[in-house]
């Protein structure tokens, strides 16, 4: 096993990711597990976290431990109390320090964000944001975060200086399992072209759109509408609503995409289709860049 120096930590509700860095930097590991904060007591975080980490553990030494997301809300090991907007994304001057039993280990959580007009908070993405700052210190516009909670971000001068959350993902899964679509919307599989129709259809009339929801159920009934078309617009419907809302962030704003795989491309689709150009960033390579950015500020003050 090779030595590592610090330990990053991203803790979410479902799941727990940890990398072993050394002393260059470098990730030389990873490793995940299911133990999100949502399956724990405050009294297990510390053992879940040991079962991952155990192979670079030494008697005698203490190893740093620096973590992001969930693991610092009120119902995580410990709640690291948000900053508020205005603000620059934490660094480890901002860094809460929980105290372990085990020796081995130092731990410390990085603070959310809060916003207190409109009320918002966020957890984890503010480290995604250190990080792709810390990639591109000039950036000033807009970051979408798609995810369950989506997130759009207003960044200047280094600064977040409001945001607005969308739970776009979860009324999909939502609407997708659990309500009468689910008879009618299939499991996988997608059709771009009924995804952009039901798109522009929200955002020209995003009143209507709960009604379109119901269409959904009725074109699987009466007009041979298939899972995989239903799936698509439902997609387009939802995503369509949500950048009817958002409309003030991205219109006229430089806006980088922050996320992974299919729902990131959907958004960078869905703003194509509004004229917007988009960089993206992969969202564990930013999390990554954001606790190790935030590392050199906790060496710094307390370590």
């Amino acid at each position: 096993m090779e030595h590592a120096a610090w330990i990053a930590v991203d803790w979410g509700t479902s799941n727990l990711r940890v990398w072993a860095i050394d002393a260059a930097g470098n990730a030389i590991a990873s490793h995940t597990s299911d133990q999100g904060m949502g399956v724990l007591t405050r009294d297990a975080f510390e053992g879940a976290l040991l079962a991952l980490i155990e192979p670079y553990l030494k008697t005698g030494k203490t190893l740093p431990v620096l973590c992001c997301g969930m693991v610092g809300s009120r119902q995580g090991w410990a709640e690291a109390a948000y900053l508020s907007t205005p603000c620059a994304p934490a660094d480890g001057q901002n860094a809460f320090h929980v105290v372990a039993t085990d020796p081995r280990i130092s731990v410390h959580i990085l603070p959310g964000i809060k916003q207190m007009t409109p009320p918002d908070v966020m957890r984890g993405e503010e480290t995604q944001i250190s990080g792709y700052l810390a990639d591109n210190p000039d950036f000033d516009g807009v970051l979408c975060m798609p995810g369950t909670h989506t997130k759009w971000v207003h960044i200047s001068l280094g600064e977040v200086v409001s945001f607005q959350t969308f739970m776009t993902g979860e009324v999909f899964a939502l609407l997708s399992q659990q309500s009468v679509l689910r008879h009618s919307v299939s499991a996988e599989g997608f059709d771009s072209g009924v995804f952009k129709d039901a798109l522009t259809d929200a955002m020209s009339r995003p009143q209507s759109v709960t009604a379109a929801l119901f269409g959904l159920r009725a074109g699987a009934l009466v007009a041979d509408m298939s899972p995989v078309a239903a799936r698509s617009r439902l997609s387009g419907l939802l995503i369509g609503a949500e950048l009817a809302g958002a409309r003030p962030y991205w219109l006229g704003q430089n806006v980088a995409i922050i996320g992974d795989g299919g729902l990131s491309d959907l958004y960078r689709s869905a703003l194509q289709e509004q004229g917007v150009d988009t960089a993206c960033a992969n969202v564990e390579a930013t999390t990554l860049s954001g606790l190790k950015s935030a590392f050199e500020t906790l060496k710094e003050t307390s370590l």
